[in-house]
């Protein structure tokens, strides 16, 4: 088998279709230019002033402390005396509500609205700079870097104030040697309540009693991670909330009248308790201000805000501590906490609502002219029309100052109508686009896709020429050429830049190679056109297979289908598998033909053609069928919801154990776990016993016999100790978290054993050896070309394969030992599991890798990981009966291709397990806590836990990926299943070799192994390129950052994942196939001299 030149043209495929991806989303997601520059006291802030100190005068407040609750949503705040019967988290932050309205000038309680993504990196940036983020900032949540921008901690730094922090850590590297004293605690580990809130509490009074601050950050993150573990409505979130309201009591005892105290939530969370999302569940977060000395004018007014955008707490903090405003903030002071014009005297103590508007406004303006001239992506007309309005408002203001009125409530709100168009022109233009990047993602996608239906096509010809060189020597001398251009004209090399012209010749030239093969063919052949020119006519391009696609990739540019993309895609594969006994029974395939005796003689069917075996065949096929319908009905029990799904209910079986309440309902999920994961222990296991590659004593059957049972111990362990509650067995607490650290790993390490062993040692073959023949045995003549020596040894060796399997069949067959002496007294061979050598490896790698993967998902999805292995085996029968049908018929192509239909449903149901696994392409649905399976105590660093949540979200796109070769070999696998007149192949049935036909044809098979993946990567390639023309043609559309940019981002990493782990499966099948030609090696010396 040619095993190189497949696994490179492979590589080149997907290396092209990554250099699209690449291309398209660096145009699509790019982060907003950020201007780094930062305000001073000497900025010129009142009309006609000369430069001064702006932080010079005493300021309205000396000290601030701000206590940010992680994830306290507005509904945790709010305190209902009326609800007799409160949930876990309702009622129990009372102290908020009871100050607000016991103490009305001193406090007020808002709802603090969270511009997405919500994840807690985002959001201190955005109340800490006043910007608004942008949609690929989503991707930093775990990889924090130091803010360039200017901001509060530095400005107040800069004046001299001390800033001690305390909490999430997260701080501690946004803000690098920025603070007086630091206490940072570990905050990944969702699964840990209380090491950071303890922290805090141990040191959060003490210092506030010294006088060694003057602003306090204290970050809690036990509510987001109480949410994270077991969602809001919980006991445990009862106590978190509970503490958090002592907290705020003690800290409003110990301030001072001249302190500001600010309590606020980053972000809401969701009923699941996660986040990151623009749901108003998610968004919705609670901000409280509260001072000793009167901080409002009086009760609650007209101007009160509905909601206050988290935005608004940058200059809101910095005029009313006495510093200047971060230079690119476009927030707007909250016009409460300042009195009216004509109630304060002095300057910056004093600020009134009018001059804390205009000094606000004359700072948006600034920023906003020198970001227009750094950036020029501001539309003329806005930018005109904002320039215009501030001038006259400098003009009306001036005018205002000049004469001395009390107060002018017009200007203040056009001022404030002022700042609301700059924070929404700015929120419309930051969504920044590169049209020539996209546009070149997009061709070079295009053309890949186009690229991969052709190689499909022309696989057998691909392989037969093996050149690979000159595209090389192209693809690199064009990569040079662009490059070195590049440096001429710009001085630097853009990287994106070369790997797209080395991509986009690669496609040229084998267009051309093509076309070329096509014309040597037709001069070769006359007339006749090479065999892939008949795919390209309208009848076989809109075949019901690739027209379901084709539906598919047109309808993701549909909002409503990608909300619904779950049950929809499900639906897509009931009725493709549909299609296949329809087509069949209109073909007259899938009924025995009627016997007419009318008939002359030469028209009657082949013996082969038994109404039994036709019989057989159908009725395993619609048995798998009626399997298939049952396991995609089952699965729609593990979907999740999205929030524009309104009444859907999440199903319950996403919730880890832990979460659970209920004994009797704990009990029986994990009942049903442990059975779902016992039943695929057993299947795996049973199905290789039964083709008998159970026998040996190699590396594979080890890890089969001893590894895969053990796995399977320690996950049901695993989850047996994850779902004890903490507090149940405080004796054995210790041992519950060593069993919590050890079992996982154990797991993980038992699952690298079981892979390596695969890889080192893949075949499954027993082979006993005897002396020559007995009495009963059957002799057979040596092989045929055993004396001619015009053969080449590696064709008498191929030869030699299907001679060595046939004695075997023989003597199984008639009851007898393996016998067969051979002339010279050779001894006899008996091999056992030989007809399954390439698939049973890839099973069971397949098998290992799903209990790997079902590790990092939450205990109730084994019943759904259960159903994809009954699904997998289910399409692979029917795939397997559907083709045994044509071949008896006389109707196959010949050959080892894969058709279409059943690759396209492989693929469908990649997708459709990614839903049934309870996973959505949005962010907030990603299960965050698989990060810390085995590492409960968190990571010091960031490529591990997500390398993790990777494996976890696209677990069915590696499974499906990793065991697509096996559609090439299910029908060989079953070829003899039954009596000895099965199937037949147009061949006598003694003379069916299971997976030696594919030794005896390594062209051919090599061939079909390169068509059946590329057509596999074609279908993924298809719906990448449809959800990048969404993304692109729908760039402006209401829903592109909430469904088609999350769409995109899913689809291209399904893509690369489903990339990698079918590379992998493919060079798993390469493995085996140089293990199988070294055994043949080894047990026939003489055959290869």
């Amino acid at each position: 088998m040619k095993g190189l030149p497949v696994l490179s043209l492979l590589l080149w495929v997907c290396a092209v279709y990554f250099v699209g991806i690449y291309l398209f989303v660096g145009g699509f997601l790019l982060v907003r230019l950020e201007v780094n520059r930062t305000s001073t006291c000497g900025d010129v802030l009142e009309p006609g002033q000369e430069p001064g100190d702006f932080c010079g005068v005493r300021p309205r407040f000396r000290r601030a402390v701000l206590l940010i609750i992680d994830a306290l949503k507005i509904d945790f705040a709010r305190f209902d005396p009326n609800n007799t019967t409160p949930r876990s988290y309702e009622n129990k932050l009372p102290v908020l509500e009871e100050t607000a309205s016991s103490r009305p000038s001193h406090s007020r309680l808002y709802p603090f609205r969270a511009d997405p993504p919500t994840t807690t990196m985002q959001r201190i940036k955005g109340f800490t700079t006043g910007s608004l983020p942008t949609f690929v900032d989503v991707g930093n949540n775990f990889a924090s870097s130091a803010i360039l921008e200017d901001n509060l901690i530095h400005q107040l730094g800069q004046v001299g104030k001390r800033v001690v922090f305390m909490g999430d850590d997260t701080w501690e590297s946004l803000f690098p040697k920025k603070f007086y004293r630091s206490l940072p605690f570990p905050s990944f580990n969702v699964k840990d309540l209380h090491t950071v809130d303890n922290g805090i509490l141990q040191h959060l009074y003490t210092t506030m009693v010294s006088d060694d601050w003057d602003v306090l950050v204290a970050h809690f993150l036990g509510v987001d991670h109480c949410g994270h573990r077991f969602g809001p409505d919980h006991p445990a979130m009862a106590d978190k909330l509970t503490q958090m309201d002592g907290v705020i009591r003690s800290v409003i005892d110990r301030l001072q009248n001249d302190t500001l105290l600010v309590v606020m939530g980053d972000h809401g969370m969701t009923d699941t308790g996660d986040h990151g999302g623009e749901s108003q569940k998610e968004t919705d977060a609670a901000i409280f201000l509260y001072s000793p000395s009167p901080l409002f004018p009086g009760p609650p007014s007209q101007i009160e805000p509905d909601v206050v955008p988290q935005t608004d707490l940058v200059p809101t903090l910095a005029l009313l501590l006495g510093v200047p405003i971060p230079y690119s903030s476009v927030g707007q002071v909250l016009l409460p906490l300042f009195p009216p014009h004509g109630q304060t005297e002095g300057a910056v103590g004093g600020l009134s609502q009018l001059e804390a508007l205009w000094i606000n406004a004359k700072q948006v303006n600034r920023f906003l002219e020198t970001y227009s001239v750094m950036a020029k992506d501001m539309p003329p007309e806005s930018l005109g029309q904002l320039k215009d309005e501030f001038a006259r408002l400098s003009s009306e203001y001036l005018t205002w100052v000049r004469e001395g009125r009390s107060s002018s409530p017009e200007l203040a709100v056009s001022l404030q109508a002022y700042l609301t168009s700059v924070r929404d022109t700015c929120r419309a233009i930051w969504a920044r686009f590169s049209p020539l990047k996209m546009a070149a993602g997009i061709a070079i996608l295009v053309l890949a896709c186009l690229m991969c239906f052709l190689l499909s096509e022309l696989s057998l010809v691909l392989i037969r020429e093996n050149g690979l060189k000159a595209p090389v020597v192209a693809v690199l001398t064009a990569g040079v050429c662009v490059a070195a251009g590049q440096l001429l004209s710009q001085g630097y090399v853009e990287f994106a830049w070369c790997l797209g012209a080395a991509a986009l010749t690669s496609e040229l030239l084998f267009f051309w190679r093509a076309h070329q093969t096509r014309i040597s063919a037709v001069v070769k052949n006359g007339s006749k056109a090479p065999k892939y020119a008949s795919w390209l006519t309208p009848q076989n391009l809109l075949a019901p297979p690739l027209l379901v696609l084709l539906l598919r990739c047109a309808s993701l540019l549909s909002d409503s289908y990608v909300i619904a993309e779950g049950r929809v895609v499900t639906f897509l594969v009931f009725s493709l598998a549909l299609y296949i006994p329809l087509h069949l029974n209109w073909d007259g395939l899938l009924l025995p033909p009627s016997y007419d005796p009318s008939k002359p003689a030469g028209l009657l069917p082949s013996p082969g053609l038994s109404p039994s075996t036709v019989r057989r065949e159908s009725s395993t096929l619609l048995a798998c069928l009626g399997l298939l319908v049952g396991s995609l009905y089952l699965s729609l029990s593990f979907h999740g919801c999205r929030e524009e799904q309104g009444s859907c209910q999440p199903s319950p079986f996403l919730s880890s154990l832990s979460r659970v309440q209920d004994s009797r309902l704990k009990n029986l999920h994990y009942i049903l776990s442990v059975f779902s994961l016992g039943l695929w222990t057993f299947l795996l296991r049973r199905c290789l016993r039964h083709y008998g590659n159970l026998n040996s004593s190699g590396g594979t059957v080890f890890t089969a016999r001893w590894i895969l049972p053990l796995l399977s111990v320690c996950l049901v362990l695993h989850w047996a100790v994850s779902a004890t509650p903490e507090d149940s067995f405080r004796n054995l607490a210790e041992l519950i978290r060593l069993a919590q650290l050890a079992l996982p790993r154990a797991a993980f390490c038992l699952l690298g054993l079981g892979l390596i062993l695969i890889w080192l040692d893949p075949l499954t073959v027993f082979v006993k050896t005897r002396a020559a023949a007995s009495a009963k045995g059957l002799s057979l003549p040596p092989p045929r070309y055993r004396a001619s020596t015009g053969i080449s040894p590696q064709a008498e060796l191929h030869h030699l394969i299907p001679q060595i399997y046939q004695r075997m069949r023989r003597s199984l067959d008639d009851g007898e030992p393996s016998g067969g002496g051979e002339v010279d007294s050779r001894p006899a061979v008996e091999a056992y599991g030989l007809g399954t050598v390439y698939s049973a490896p890839l099973l069971l790698l397949c098998g290992l890798l799903g209990m790997g993967l079902l590790l990092l998902h939450p205990e109730g999805m084994a019943l759904s990981f259960l159903l994809l292995l009954l699904e997998m085996g289910a399409l692979l029968h029917i795939h397997a009966s559907s083709t045994t049908l044509c071949s008896l018929h006389g109707t196959c192509s010949g050959g080892f291709n894969v058709p279409w239909t059943p690759v396209v449903l492989w693929s469908l149901a990649a997708t459709q397990f990614f839903h049934a696994t309870g996973h959505l392409p949005t962010f907030p649905s990603i299960q965050w806590g698989a990060a810390f399976v085995g590492f409960p105590s968190g990571h010091t660093g960031t490529m591990l836990p997500a390398s993790l949540v990777t494996l976890n979200t696209f677990a069915s796109h590696i499974l499906f990926a990793v065991s697509c070769p096996l559609l090439l070999f299910w029908p060989l696998v079953c070829e003899v299943r039954g009596s000895k007149g099965g199937r037949v192949f147009g061949e006598e049935a003694e003379d069916a070799v299971m997976e030696m036909r594919l030794r005896e044809n390594p062209q051919l098979f090599s061939s079909a192994l390169l068509q059946l993946s590329s057509r596999y990567l074609f279908i993924h390639g298809a719906q990448v390129f449809a959800s990048v023309c969404a993304a692109a043609i729908l760039r402006r559309h209401l829903m592109v950052w909430k469904v088609f940019a999350p769409k995109l981002m899913f689809e291209a990493s399904g893509f690369l994942l489903s990339s990698v782990f079918l590379l992998l499966g493919v060079t798993l099948v390469l493995r085996v196939d140089v293990a199988v030609g070294r055994w043949f090696k080894r047990l026939i010396p003489d055959a290869s001299r």
